[in-house]
């Protein structure tokens, strides 16, 4: 008998994971997840973007299958994965898988999300589906990441590996709770990646459009898992044939190790960082520098020069152009901008250290900010280079006008396995972001009911508990 292609062996391993239950660390995680998503759907409504997904989803109408984070009216399932992507990804505060810097949750949670409730599932089965989805993401993008160059080999080529990666593992999630089985989830891996996309020039010079990328990715996911559960298919050699998704991707550049290796027995999932910050992942550091220069004492009033020192191959998303980085015009140019991102830690910012609010379209023009991001320029570091991007570390180094030198360094990132967030912290990151949407009650009965996935409690009680007041 031939090998098993590499479509084969995530679709038996998913197939699996639906059969046994989930080791206590990675279901913890999967609930963890699963509210961090929900808080960011809910938050995420207030963007002009999101009344724009929303929008736009209304007005295709359809059959109504599941919900979209917020609403009352059910919309088609591939159509509420869309917007719920498009609200998970839109504040940059999703989280982080290192060292392939991918965001898994927000393609994978939305499409299991819609899936679910489209198919009346339980929350055993959600947990099992998001688990797998999340660990054939990770997989993915981890066979793209080259580790000579330190770098996502994905990105080198322009692709954002978030939306294309995230395209396969939610779909891989949506198939298994829409009942299919090795068989059908090998053929959902094949239809998916021929709908997998997304280019990142938005990182470097503007545009919205990274905010639609995984709602998008949920929207495939879905849209494959139907499709070949009405009788399409695909090639079985989707992802290393010679005109597969490697080939097309990453030109045949990857690790198949990557996939196969302990599947099934070492998991991913409990290791990708939460985002303790609204802002792409590469910024927080810079803020926690920052707020160490403040508790030394340094006044960002007498600052006459500031160095923010981060590893090379950030300094183009967060540092280039460096006039643009230095005055961002919308708060979501400040949220990839790295003398912002000091500016919020040396003047004080919200939330567990930085929150939306802290770049709120006021402040970007305020003058006491503007006159310290005029002083600040973005350099690569040799200390932080040598240890990314297993973390995204920064230096900053002040000279204050007394003439004085400061100096602090952020070499590990909060929300990850060496400075994990407490449940206490995911918990107030979640009640920050779902204030103004949800009730005090309804946070608590959210959280309550998230914490019975696996229990008792079902994927559309959950969603009937994430709408405001008098839409239940």
């Amino acid at each position: 008998m031939s090998e098993p292609t590499l479509s084969r062996h995530l679709a038996a391993f998913a197939d699996a994971t639906r059969h046994q239950p989930l080791p206590a660390e990675v279901a913890a995680s999967v609930r963890d997840r699963v509210l961090d998503v929900l808080g960011l759907c809910l938050a995420g409504r207030a963007l002009d973007t999101s009344a724009a997904a929303l929008a736009y989803v209304r007005e295709q109408g359809g059959a109504g299958q599941a919900h979209v984070i917020g609403d009352a009216e059910r919309v088609p399932a591939a159509l509420a994965a869309l917007a719920n992507g498009v609200l998970a990804h839109s504040l940059d505060y999703d989280d982080t898988h290192l060292p392939s810097v991918l965001h898994p949750s927000a393609s994978v949670v939305p499409a299991a999300l819609a899936a679910a409730e489209a198919a009346g599932t339980d929350g055993k089965a959600l947990l099992a589906a998001v688990a797998a989805g999340l660990e054939v993401c990770v997989r993915l993008g981890m066979a793209g990441y080259d580790k000579e160059a330190k770098n996502s080999t994905f990105f080198e080529h322009g692709q954002h590996a978030t939306s294309i990666c995230g395209a396969i593992g939610g779909a891989v999630a949506a198939a298994m709770l829409l009942g299919l089985d090795e068989d059908g989830i090998t053929d959902v891996i094949g239809v998916s990646a021929s709908m997998a996309s997304g280019v990142i020039e938005a990182n470097r010079t503007g545009g919205t459009v990274k905010r639609l990328h995984c709602g998008w990715a949920a929207h495939a996911a879905v849209s494959a898992a139907q499709l070949v559960k009405h009788g399409f298919t695909g090639p079985p050699t989707v992802l290393e044939g010679r005109f597969g998704f490697f080939e097309a991707f990453l030109r045949g550049e990857y690790d198949p190790a990557e996939i196969t290796g302990g599947l099934g027995e070492e998991w991913a999932v409990p290791g990708i960082f939460f985002k303790p910050y609204p802002a792409n992942h590469f910024t927080h550091t810079i803020v926690d520098a920052g707020r160490a220069l403040r508790e030394q004492g340094v006044d960002p009033d007498e600052v006459e020069a500031l160095t923010v020192g981060v590893p090379a191959p950030v300094v183009r998303t967060v540092g280039e152009p460096i006039e643009r980085k230095r005055r961002p015009a919308t708060p979501y140019e400040a949220q990839f901008s790295g003398p912002y991102a000091a500016a919020v830690g040396l003047f004080g910012g919200s939330g567990l250290g930085a929150a939306y609010a802290d770049y709120d379209t006021g402040l970007l023009a305020e003058p006491r900010r503007l006159r310290l991001l005029s002083v600040t320029d973005v350099t690569a570091d040799d200390e932080c280079t040598a240890i990314f991007p297993y973390q995204f570390p920064a230096v900053l180094r002040a000279r204050t006008a007394d003439g004085r030198e400061w100096t602090a360094k952020a070499l590990v990132n909060r929300g990850g396995p060496q400075r994990p967030l407490s449940t206490d912290e995911l918990r107030a990151k979640f009640r920050d972001n779902a204030d103004g949407v949800l009730t005090p009650e309804a946070v608590r009965a959210v959280e309550e009911c998230v914490a019975g996935l696996g229990g008792g409690s079902r994927p559309d009680e959950l969603l009937a508990l994430v709408r405001p007041e008098g839409t239940r």
